[in-house]
């Protein structure tokens, strides 16, 4: 599917709008070629019904009726000034109507986000240069071969093995390994493809593009963006590298909610296992940057900061490891990809990668296996005595309704961590993309309510995109005037445990989207947490804040004090499109529990309607984590893989 002219059209006045460059050589979005980055990120949405919604309001974009409708005057879009084009979008950032707002902002996301991205002509954006970004690393010539042979079908294929597991992150790897080393013959199924040391080279473009979910981006709503890894070792590819046991507090909620083992001797060999496996260590701790202004902040105010453990070896916590979101060049990162995919292959585990699966095969009230086909649309059908589904807390609860599974707690109970960040400029240079990804942590306000929910505070290395993804838009100018202090920005991300959930639902495409909207609870404890962020920030000696907030302003040293910005973020609200806001963990929606009544799961991870259909992933999380999730996923993964082995012996 191609860009008629008119929608090109459309779609580059909208681009230029809210990436002129600045008419002294920085180039328009359109010259750089970010239009044809948009279009892929638009044309590449899995849900074939919402690429056709917004090719039909680039048709329509510049009508006089459309330009009435969503910014009140009837003036072609085309026909005005710079200055008026850019009034008209923010008619629609602080429009009463939610749907106006979540418009701007998936605009203002996606133009934005592909303007900072994109190399250009010379494959070196004079944007990074503008703003004092050194750009991509490129690949390592002396890297190694790669470690994992995966098959990728080229053909109709069929395929018999003990057991198939849907999916290869943190849960799907996990699971492969301990079945086949119980002499399981076992077959991993990928949707996307194999990335390895030599394929990373530091690039936004490359790694969003090759390495991430093309969709779902955002929440139905507009409220938070949302990115999944998909790649063979899924989000262990690109995740921070962050290590955390499951809280002793959390294992008790889970437990009561209806599985005992989370308090039990079991669950804590599974963590064992799995933290010795990955190396977890505190030896790559060397302080980056950003975490020594938070740490700075924190320790001035009396607060509570630690060294983070990481899985890593050999992380050189420098210019490598802030861009390891990206990949890791020098393989440092111990992802599934470098230690369970291993252990699976090299225990006889068969590694498929390009498949999508889009049902589990049932007979007799039994799983037979899974049904899937390539992105050329050649059939694949696997043929297994059970089925481990572990495609992530999206994707997961999609497969189970597709196959036809009816338990009314799939999709339901969905948590997101939903987070956010206030940003700090600093005298000194920060170089924000540079450093170990998050070597410090805080968790004061962890426990707000004393039920265990709050926030937590860390860092994130912050490269062009990221920061963009963050911040609001009041402008072109004020925007990339915002951007070239990225050298000296450094910000505080605000993770919020939250309390109440959303849901995934499946359309009659088969297709998922996630719907979720910020509590009134849970917003509360994120306000506190920006509060708690500028606080920081400012302790640490910044000479200006700002949040996400869109109708935000800038907090200047001396002009007022923190408590006034604290004041004016707090009531600029929470809602869809009045303040950057991304799902930061994505868990639950196809829980463990007790009783079908209240989850998809029974204690040992079957699924209630299918006993040999285990489900071993974050969607399995009974309640939210309030941490980040790796250890927990690969915890539990390891725990119900060695249930459906020895149920299977």
């Amino acid at each position: 599917m191609e860009l008629s002219a008119k929608q090109r059209a459309a779609l580059e006045s909208i681009c230029d709008t809210f990436a002129p460059g600045d008419g002294a050589g920085l180039p328009p979005a359109s010259r750089l070629g970010a239009v044809d980055v948009m279009a892929a990120l638009v044309l590449s949405n899995p849900r074939a019904a919402e690429t056709e919604q917004f090719l039909r309001l680039l048709e329509r974009w510049d009508s006089p009726v459309t330009q009435l409708v969503l910014s009140g005057s009837p003036r072609r879009f085309s026909q005005q000034s710079q200055e008026r084009r850019e009034q008209m979008l923010l008619a629609l950032a602080g429009s009463s109507i939610t749907s106006k707002r979540a418009l701007f902002q998936a605009l203002k996301g996606a133009a934005t986000l592909s303007y900072y991205m994109t190399p250009g002509p010379t494959g070196h954006s004079p944007l990074w240069d503008a703003i004092g970004y050194p750009g991509p690393l490129g690949t390592r010539p002396d890297a190694p071969e790669p470690v994992l042979t995966p098959i990728r079908p080229s053909g109709a294929t069929t395929l018999d093995c003990d057991v198939v597991v849907v999916g290869s992150g943190a849960g799907g790897g996990t699971a492969a390994a301990v079945l086949a080393a119980e002499g399981l013959d076992v077959i991993v199924v990928e949707k996307g493809g194999y990335y390895d040391d030599r394929d990373f080279d530091g690039g936004e473009l490359s790694g969003m593009s090759r390495l991430y979910a093309p969709g779902p981006s955002a929440s139905a709503e507009g409220q938070l963006s949302i990115l999944q890894g998909q790649c063979l070792g899924g989000s262990t590819v690109v995740n921070y590298t962050t290590s955390f046991r499951t809280p002793p507090r959390v294992r008790e909620e889970w437990a009561a909610l209806g599985v005992p083992q989370f308090v039990s001797d079991e669950y804590d060999h599974c963590l064992d296992a799995v933290w010795s496996r990955l190396g977890v260590n505190r030896d790559h701790g060397r302080i980056s940057s950003r975490d020594a202004l938070m740490e700075r902040g924190l320790s001035k105010l009396g607060w509570h900061v630690d060294e983070m453990p990481r899985n890593v070896i050999g992380c050189d916590t420098g210019v490598e490891c802030g861009r390891c979101g990206l990949g890791c060049r020098i393989g440092a990162k111990q992802s599934v990809a470098k230690t369970w995919l291993v252990d699976a292959e090299r225990s006889g585990a068969r590694l498929v990668i390009g498949v999508d699966v889009r049902t589990v095969t049932v007979s007799g009230g039994r799983a037979t296996g899974v049904g899937g086909h390539t992105a050329d649309g050649h059939p694949v059908t696997i043929h297994a005595r059970a089925v481990v589904a572990a495609a992530g807390s999206v994707q997961t609860p999609a497969l189970l309704r597709r196959s036809g599974l009816t338990n009314p707690n799939i999709g339901r109970h969905l948590h997101l961590h939903p987070a956010t960040g206030v940003w700090g400029v600093f005298a000194e240079e920060v170089r924000p993309w540079e450093g170990g990804m998050q070597t410090r942590y805080s968790t004061e306000h962890a426990d707000l309510d004393g039920r265990g929910y709050g926030v937590i505070y860390e860092t994130a290395a912050t490269n062009p995109a990221t920061a963009v993804s963050f911040m609001s838009w009041r402008g072109a100018q004020s925007h990339l005037d915002q951007m070239r202090s990225l050298p000296h920005l450094s910000g505080v991300g605000i993770i919020t445990r939250d309390r109440d959930s959303g849901e995934v639902r499946v359309g009659d495409d088969g297709e998922p989207t996630v719907h979720y909207r910020i509590s009134v609870y849970d917003a509360a404890h994120l306000r506190a947490g920006i509060a708690g962020g500028a606080r920081i920030l400012e302790a640490a000696g910044a000479l200006r804040l700002f949040s996400g907030h869109q109708r935000g302003r800038i907090w200047e040293r001396g002009e007022s004090s923190v408590d006034d910005f604290i004041r004016r973020t707090n009531a600029l609200g929470t809602g869809p499109g009045q303040v950057a806001m991304a799902a930061l963990h994505i868990m639950g929606a196809a829980r463990m529990g007790g009783s079908r009544d209240t989850s998809v799961a029974r204690p040992d991870g079957a699924t209630w309607e299918v006993p040999n259909l285990v489900v071993a992933d974050a969607s399995t999380f009974p309640a939210s984590l309030g941490v980040n999730p790796m250890i927990s996923v690969e915890a539990i993964a390891y725990m119900n893989a060695q249930r459906l082995a020895a149920a299977l012996r």
